[in-house]
């Protein structure tokens, strides 16, 4: 069509002063050559390279066409009048303006215009059409419906994205501002480039409606031009330079696709770190950042906590120190926050035993001692520690029950009740899923200091070793403390010290005797790790007391203790000998106990002379003697003594050539280590060797009811007032 030709038109000259301000109106005019032709005329229409008006007055048609690019990008001719010109003669007739006369008039047009264009998310022309008002077109796409621009780290202009929604489905439309063409520039730009240059963290997301999305909600965002479709090899990933990267892929097989083909991408251009975020599996299909900021998503926790699949871990500086250094710091070394060196700051302790060896029960008395600021067993903390313990074993009724039975000095319960933070039981891996659930908790319950003790217990139940396999396995146990505990230490408090309760093999006597913590279940990975180790050990099964063993990187040697939870308290008991001799330490306690009452001991000391009593026999045989008071009076302390359990019942006399018992409710009285028809060598003595017919009681008094009871092993002497182990 020779009309539309426009080489017979003589290039125009400028109709205004040649100067500098001038040539600059106008490549800004040029930059922006389709938005300001849709600000001067509503109604038209763009074809190929050329746009098309009626005429100057903006009515409809095809008689004024503007070149839209090549060498006469911004020429207009109107075929009707014969009028022609550049973009600032177009301005200038279009607004009613002398260019050449009124030169600051139109230059303030222009440049007010130019202000108030939107130059980073297209919201001006976005309002524009909300407005009903119409915006430039795409052959018959018809107008756009938004359109954001590409600006290089200077806010330079390099590209804008127009997207039409025709009936076809959603097109976009590239327009390269450096080519004034409508094209993809041959290197594609990273979208956001000024916010990049401001930040060390980026989130790379498949589209520009979602990078916007963010950054209207104060994450700095981008993503490559084309969305998923983004031709890799043509991207210029440049910007991605020393900046830690976190993927957000729609919720699709496209979308992660997307994300593994970017990733490479930023890791070669130099990114410190890369990951790819791992939407729930309970969002639905092609869910992205616009939706879940439009379900008002935590998507601040979700891109900083969120599990993730890491491409490339973020460095860390490898610290090293000259001797000279090192001997010239005379700065002190920090407080223990478990003394003596049993947990130092940042310190990591794992504390092993068998199953039912009182690893729970141990750790709980331990961790609200340390909370309440007190001693425990040997072990002084700095101050009243916060403490943390994420367990996953006891359910909250019975971790109440537990609590509440806890002997806390108490003065100190008003620093315990405040520092000690438990959760009940957990069904919860501490895999990215369960590091985004725990964090949040801890850092609600501590605020920014975070905790100074981080308890896990067990760390079986919560163990997440990767692809690696389970906790016996060193390179799983690697994975877990590495990128498990240590993410969550790294998070919370950098400094926070980490104790993990974990099981052990069953140790045998040599094992024991030359390398006990060998026995930590993945013990070459938790040995090479920790800071300091803790076994608690039952050498006896039959017996209660347990052997505490240390080992310590960080301090000198603590010596084995021997423990044992005696009337609700762990208290450090004798040393190895009573394990040895089992036998006569078992005496031994039961002439202490019997020695903390005078009945006891009579009721011993009388057996060893062939005499034993119901309780109405005692209470009249031996009122006013030995200080026991009237007969009422014994009779109200033996049924406190047989209700706590020191004294039992045996109804089979005949065994031991005595009487019947007669009316007696209950029988003949015994307690513990009784012997009849015999007696000691040495009257008094704690070292005596008992003789005679041991009794073994039958039955007992229940102390909830006062029932008469069969007793179950008659060889286990139980007290109801100490609680079990």
């Amino acid at each position: 069509m020779s009309w539309l030709d426009f080489n017979d038109v003589a290039s125009p000259a400028l109709s205004m002063p040649p100067r500098c301000d001038a040539q600059q109106l106008k490549m800004q005019l040029l930059e922006r050559l389709p938005d300001a032709l849709s600000h001067l005329f509503p109604n038209g229409k763009v074809r190929g390279a050329q746009f098309f008006i009626g005429d100057l007055q903006g009515n409809p048609g095809k008689s004024l066409v503007v070149e839209l690019a090549g060498p006469k990008m911004g020429v207009w001719i109107d075929f009707e009048t014969n009028e022609s010109g550049d973009v600032l003669s177009l301005w200038a007739a279009v607004k009613g303006l002398d260019a050449q006369g009124q030169f600051p008039e139109l230059k303030r047009s222009i440049t007010h215009w130019l202000g108030n264009t939107d130059t980073v998310d297209g919201r001006h022309e976005q309002r524009q059409v909300e407005r009903g008002k119409s915006a430039p077109v795409m052959d018959d796409l018809g107008p756009y419906t938004a359109k954001w621009d590409y600006l290089n780290a200077n806010r330079e202009l390099i590209a804008c994205v127009y997207r039409y929604d025709p009936p076809s489905g959603k097109e976009y439309r590239p327009w390269d501002a450096r080519a004034r063409a409508w094209r993809a520039p041959d290197s594609r730009p990273l979208y956001n480039q000024p916010g990049i240059a401001q930040t060390d963290r980026v989130v790379l997301v498949e589209g520009e409606k979602c990078a916007q999305a963010l950054i209207d909600a104060g994450i700095c965002a981008t993503t490559a031009m084309n969305g998923a479709k983004a031709p890799v090899g043509k991207t210029d990933w440049s910007p991605m330079s020393g900046k830690h990267v976190v993927i957000w892929p729609d919720c699709d097989r496209p979308g992660w696709e997307y994300a593994e083909s970017v990733a490479p991408a930023c890791v070669k251009a130099g990114a410190t770190s890369v990951a790819i975020l791992v939407p729930s599996p309970d969002k639905p299909e092609k869910w992205d950042a616009a939706d879940a900021i439009a379900e008002g998503f935590d998507m601040e926790g979700f891109v900083t906590h969120g599990e993730r699949r890491i491409i490339k871990a973020t460095p860390h500086r490898l610290p090293s120190y000259t001797l000279g250094e090192l001997l010239d710091d005379d700065a002190p070394v920090p407080p223990d926050l478990i003394a003596p060196r049993v947990l130092t700051p940042a310190g990591t302790l794992v504390f092993g035993g068998a199953p039912k060896v009182g690893k729970s029960d141990f750790l709980l008395a331990w961790l609200t001692h340390m909370a309440a600021g007190a001693s425990f067993l040997g072990m002084t903390p700095a101050r009243p520690l916060r403490v943390f313990y994420l367990q996953a074993e006891v359910q909250y009724h019975y971790l109440r029950e537990r609590v509440k039975a806890l002997r806390l000095p108490s003065h100190r319960m008003v620093e315990a009740r405040k520092n000690f933070v438990a959760t009940p039981q957990l069904r919860l891996v501490l895999d990215e899923g369960g590091l985004a659930q725990v964090i949040p908790a801890i850092t609600n319950a501590f605020g920014p200091e975070g905790p100074d003790i981080i308890a896990i217990d067990p760390i079986r139940n919560l163990f997440d070793g990767g692809e690696a396999g389970g906790e016996n396995d060193n390179g799983a146990m690697l994975f877990f403390l590495s990128q498990r505990v240590e993410r969550l230490r790294q998070t919370v408090n950098p400094n926070a010290g980490i104790i993990l309760a974990h099981h052990t093999r069953k140790l045998g006597k040599r094992q024991l005797e030359e390398d006990p913590f060998q026995a930590l279940a993945g013990a070459g990975s938790l040995r090479g790790y920790y800071s300091t180790g803790m076994l608690l050990f039952r050498p006896d099964e039959a017996n209660s007391v347990r052997q505490m063993y240390f080992e310590l990187r960080n301090g000198a040697h603590i010596p084995p203790k021997y423990v044992d939870k005696l009337e609700g308290e762990w208290r450090e008991v004798s040393s190895s000998e009573r394990l040895v001799m089992k036998d006569y330490g078992e005496r031994l306690d039961a002439e202490r106990r019997r020695k903390r009452d005078n009945i006891l001991q009579i009721l011993f000391e009388e057996a060893a002379k062939g005499k034993c009593y119901t309780a109405n026999q005692f209470a009249e045989s031996f009122e006013g003697v030995a200080g026991l008071g009237a007969n009422r009076t014994i009779n109200e302390r033996l049924s406190v003594l047989a209700t706590k359990g020191y004294i039992k019942f045996f109804r089979n006399p005949e065994d031991y050539g005595l009487p019947a018992v007669g009316r007696s409710k209950f029988g003949y009285m015994c307690v513990e280590g009784m012997a009849l028809l015999g007696g000691p060598t040495s009257a008094g003595a704690d070292e005596d060797v008992l003789a005679g017919a041991a009794v073994r009681p039958t039955h007992y008094k229940c102390p909830k009811t006062g029932s008469l009871l069969p007793v179950e092993n008659p060889e286990i002497w139980v007290y109801h007032e100490e609680l079990a182990p």
